[in-house]
C-alpha cells in the first residue's frame, strides 16, 4: 500500500512547475544576452580583416609601381599611379574601429617617419611618398 502512495505522489509531481520555468527562461535570456554581442560581431572583424587585407595588397602595389618606375608614387596621384597593380576601384578603409567621415578611399599626404595619423584630416589612408608607407590614418590601425 505504501508504494501506491508513492506511485501517486510520482505520477502528480512529473511536470515542472510554472516558476521553474519562468527561472530556467530567465536564466538562458542573461547568458544570451551576454553572450550573444561577443559571439556575433562577425561583421565587425570581417570588416577589420578586408581593411588588413586591403592594406597588404595597397603596401605590394607601392612596391611595385616604386620596382617598375624606379620611385614611389605621389600623394597627389596614388590612386591613379598604382591602378595597374590592384584589381578594381581603389579600397576604402572599411573597419569599426575607425569613425564614419575616415571610411573612405581618400589619400592624405605625410612627411612623418614612421607614419603618424594626420589628426586634422577625414582621409581613410595616410601615405609617405619618400618611405612608400601606407597606413590607415586612424590612431588605433595606424601600427598595422
Amino acid at each position: 500500500m505504501n508504494t501506491k502512495l508513492q506511485l501517486r505522489s510520482f505520477a502528480k509531481r512529473s511536470a515542472f512547475s510554472l516558476v521553474e520555468l519562468v527561472v530556467v527562461v530567465l536564466i538562458i535570456g542573461i547568458l544570451a544576452a551576454v553572450a550573444a554581442p561577443k559571439m556575433f560581431d562577425t561583421a565587425g572583424d570581417a570588416r577589420d580583416s578586408a581593411t588588413r587585407a586591403s592594406l597588404g595588397i595597397l603596401r605590394d602595389a607601392v612596391e611595385l609601381h616604386r620596382a617598375q618606375n624606379g620611385t614611389y608614387p605621389t600623394a597627389a596621384n596614388i590612386t591613379t599611379a598604382i591602378r595597374p597593380f590592384i584589381k578594381g576601384p581603389f579600397p576604402r578603409v572599411q573597419t569599426t574601429r575607425v569613425p564614419g567621415p575616415n571610411q573612405n578611399a581618400l589619400v592624405v599626404g605625410s612627411t612623418a617617419d614612421p607614419l603618424a595619423v594626420v589628426a586634422s584630416s577625414t582621409n581613410g589612408w595616410v601615405y609617405n611618398e619618400t618611405t612608400g608607407d601606407i597606413a590607415v590614418n586612424h590612431a588605433s590601425c595606424i601600427a598595422w
